[in-house]
């Protein structure tokens, strides 16, 4: 494993403040929007908490726990970085766990349907693990994203894990990743860091859409709602819904 690098002091990439706000288990609690929301997507086990908390340089923000499935609702955190940005991070629970029963991963897929239709959702980070790759649910999910947001609503797809494979065997699952969606993947590890300050150029990127006077960060080069669709469109009847087995 390459050595943890050390997380840069650049007040970017900081983040003096963290901390959860909200938990939901029922779309229709969604609350009104506020901040820009960015929501975390991904299979059980996939690596989310572990990422959000190498985000925030927090030990413990979001909960990590080595059973899969252990997100049950959709837990929200504000975020305040170094220069004054702020916005929301969005925890969904992970799916195609096959332990839960039926009706319960029925529920939660239902809860990430709602959610990735709510008003308040500036952009998604879909996170894969790099030793999986993509796999249908993930596609499904994107697929989806696109029908009810639009094909060019923010969508970045995240490897996870990347330090428990060769650099060699990265950069492959990289490149295929790349190639079956058309677009750039980050290549992310929540022990060395690798892709932190990728990613939350990329988060600032979208809020920075939203928010006019806030300030991009440069790209870097190496790889709150309501319950209604936007607008109170709903979702067309012939979309492809992501399965949750």
């Amino acid at each position: 494993m390459p050595p943890a690098a050390h997380p840069s002091s650049d007040p970017r990439f900081t983040v003096p403040d963290a901390r959860f706000v909200l938990g939901l288990a029922d779309s229709a609690t969604l609350p009104p929007a506020g901040l820009p929301e960015i929501a975390f997507a991904g299979r059980s086990n996939v690596g989310k908490s572990s990422l959000l908390n190498a985000l925030t340089l927090r030990k413990s923000l979001a909960r990590t726990s080595s059973t899969p499935g252990c997100t049950r609702q959709i837990n929200v955190f504000d975020v305040r970085l170094g220069d004054g940005l702020r916005l929301r991070l969005v925890d969904l629970p992970g799916f195609g766990y096959a332990k839960r029963s039926k009706q319960e991963r029925g529920r939660w897929g239902e809860l990430i349907e709602a959610y990735l239709q709510h008003g308040g959702l500036s952009a998604l980070v879909l996170l894969v693990d790099v030793r999986r790759g993509l796999e249908d649910e993930e596609l499904q999910l994107v697929e989806f994203l696109r029908v009810v947001r639009g094909p060019d609503f923010p969508c970045a797809i995240v490897l996870t894990k990347v330090d428990k494979v060769s650099r060699s065997q990265a950069g492959k699952a990289v490149d295929a990743a790349a190639r079956a969606l058309g677009q750039p993947v980050i290549a992310f590890s929540s022990s060395t860091f690798q892709g932190r300050e990728q990613l939350w150029t990329r988060v600032r990127a979208w809020v920075a859409q939203q928010q006019p006077h806030a300030d991009p960060t440069p790209e870097i080069t190496s790889p709150a709602f309501p319950s209604t669709p936007p607008g109170g469109r709903p979702a067309p009847a012939h979309h492809r819904r992501p399965r949750h087995p």
